[in-house]
């Protein structure tokens, strides 16, 4: 039996690409699937372009990392891949583009 994945690439061959405390950007806007408590699902969690800090870093189907993005504005914590994201600062003072 084949595992369909969302894509070839395995991230946990690699580092996070995001650290404890870095402020990032949403590169989509997020509905609740289902496994928000308290809102009803397909209500928007996070819009395209908002803010938020990683509050931690976890994995998924054993291939990717799963980010926890406090978003502070909304008050929301939700998790998202690194797809998702921008980062806003720099990794050990590394210039991102931004």
């Amino acid at each position: 039996m084949k595992i369909n994945r969302d894509s070839d690439t395995v991230e946990l061959n690699g580092p996070p690409q995001f650290e404890y405390g870095q402020k990032v950007r949403s590169r989509k806007t997020v509905r609740n699937d289902g496994t928000f408590p308290g809102k009803d699902i397909g209500d928007i969690l996070v819009k395209k372009g908002d803010e938020g800090y990683v509050t931690s870093i976890g994995t998924f189907l054993q291939q990717f990392y799963i980010y926890g993005v406090d978003f502070v504005a909304n008050g929301y914590r939700v998790g998202m891949k690194a797809r998702e994201l921008e980062g806003m600062t720099p990794i050990d003072g590394a210039d991102m583009g931004c």
